[in-house]
């Protein structure tokens, strides 16, 4: 079976590629359809936007599709950035200028006053509508400066319940099996039959 990833993120797709083997299906994204066109994340819940892209991309793709939305909620800045991780510091924003964003406001805050977590909705649709949906999270804190290379987005400043180095110290594996990604991908993978 064909499964068309509904992103352009090379990271976030090597990092599905990774986690979700399985030899009954050949993975895609969106590098493989050019012309589908791009889905605006106008949702305000990671399961809207989630939802919205499998729908969409399954139906201009004519295959099955399977998006996520996911992202970084921060308690002390009352969940932000949440829906709004990947543009936090503006529509264009790389991934340091969301970090120093989020970084920036919670200047001078102790450590209990840092706590977060990463939340991550994994959807899947049919080329007729039908969608299901599978969510993780991991919680954690966020350092004080960033640290490590590996990963993308938030995982420099986003150290896991459990640990003393962040998701971008961590080696691929290790962070695979925790991550909120990992976790939504294992859902899916044990929910979901052909």
């Amino acid at each position: 079976m064909k499964i068309v990833l509904a992103t352009r993120n090379k990271k976030k797709v090597e990092e599905i590629q990774r986690v979700l083997r399985d030899d009954t299906i050949e993975l895609l994204n969106l590098a493989d359809f050019p012309d589908c066109p791009e889905v605006v994340e106008d949702g305000d819940t990671f399961v809207a936007n989630a939802e919205k892209k499998a729908v969409e991309v399954a139906r201009a793709t004519s295959c099955h599709a399977l998006a996520d939305d996911s992202g970084l909620v921060v308690d002390a800045l009352d969940g932000a950035p949440g829906v709004y991780s990947a543009r936090f510091a503006g529509v264009d924003a790389t991934d340091k200028a969301n970090m120093d964003k989020v970084l920036a406001q919670l200047a001078e805050r102790p450590d209990q006053k840092r706590s977060a977590r990463f939340i991550c909705v994994i959807s899947f649709a049919t080329p007729d509508g039908e969608v299901n949906s599978f969510s993780g999270a991991v919680e954690g804190i966020i350092s004080d400066t960033p640290k490590g290379d590996n990963g993308f987005g938030y995982d420099p400043i986003f150290i896991p319940e459990g640990f003393d180095t962040t998701f971008a110290q961590m080696g691929a594996g290790q962070k695979d099996n925790m991550s909120h990604r990992g976790r939504a991908l294992l859902a899916f993978s044990q929910g979901w039959k052909p």
